[in-house]
């Protein structure tokens, strides 16, 4: 392992971001001939939006693809230095995906990404995570809802496990996670909120 340092933790975040940063939605559907998804539905590069156009294959590869960037980064990060590195570079990662430089920091919501980050850095935290998100999407059908509720829930899970330093990053990213959800709440007050599956229009 290498050691510890604030420049190796530097090189973390940085790595970290330029791997959540890759918007894989927006390359995937270009390579289908699809277009631009952010002129689809809501204009976001992650699955649920790729959900829209009918495509239900590259849905779950965006899905796959967005979640494994940040853990790939926290694994490797916790492998090569330490814990609290793993963790910066995960966070990091979703920071990426979120703001990714190469799209002017238009990017997704972080949902997959977020889970992605915590299975990574402590699995039991995001495995009940995404079983939550699950839980209230059979119940709800409502993507957006379903993530407010696992996020909201995370930073709980890591604290029953002991896991301080990930219920702090939890509790940062679903912070972050509530402020890009502001127009879903809004819609989801007025009950505009479209549907899981529900093709773009």
């Amino acid at each position: 392992m290498i050691t510890d340092s604030p420049f190796m933790l530097i090189f973390a975040v940085l790595g970290g971001y330029l791997l959540g940063s890759m918007p894989f939605g927006l390359v995937l559907t270009r390579l289908a001939g699809l277009g631009d998804i952010r002129k689809t539905g809501s204009g976001n590069i992650g699955a649920t939006n790729v959900l829209r156009t009918g495509r239900k294959d590259l849905a779950f590869l965006t899905l796959v693809l967005d979640s494994g960037k940040a853990g790939f980064a926290g694994l490797i990060f916790t492998a090569l230095i330490s814990t609290p590195a793993g963790l910066a570079a995960a966070g990091a990662a979703f920071l990426g995906h979120c703001f990714p430089v190469w799209l002017r920091f238009k990017g997704g919501k972080g949902v997959a990404t977020f889970l992605g980050a915590l299975l990574a850095t402590a699995w039991p935290v995001g495995l009940l995570t995404c079983f939550t998100w699950l839980g209230a999407a059979l119940l709800f059908r409502m993507s957006s809802l379903s993530a407010l509720i696992a996020a909201a829930a995370a930073p709980v899970f890591a604290l029953a496990f002991g896991r301080e330093d990930v219920a702090l990053l939890a509790l940062f990213l679903t912070a972050l996670i509530y402020w890009l959800h502001r127009s879903n709440i809004d819609r989801i007050l007025k009950g505009e909120e479209p549907r899981i599956g529900a093709k773009a229009t």
